[in-house]
């Protein structure tokens, strides 16, 4: 190995070590999004068990249209 690519390989043995620890973050973005995503799916399936029942129902009903009809 002559002395011109010895410190090409040093600095790029270096870049490799400092990026190292990035490599090991790598996904985790993506798990975040999943979790998130998973808790979304979950609100909102309880939205849905929640506004099936009647009683909700009936209040939103009203509340619509109350605001629907104008009182002049």
């Amino acid at each position: 190995m002559s002395t011109l690519t010895r410190p090409r390989t040093l600095a790029a043995r270096l870049r490799a070590r400092r990026l190292a620890p990035l490599a090991d973050d790598r996904g985790a973005a993506t798990a975040e999004y999943a979790i998130a995503t998973m808790a979304a799916v979950a609100f909102a399936g309880l939205l849905v068990v929640i506004m099936q029942s009647d009683e909700v129902r009936t209040i939103l009903t009203d509340m619509v249209r109350n605001a629907l009809t104008f009182a002049g």
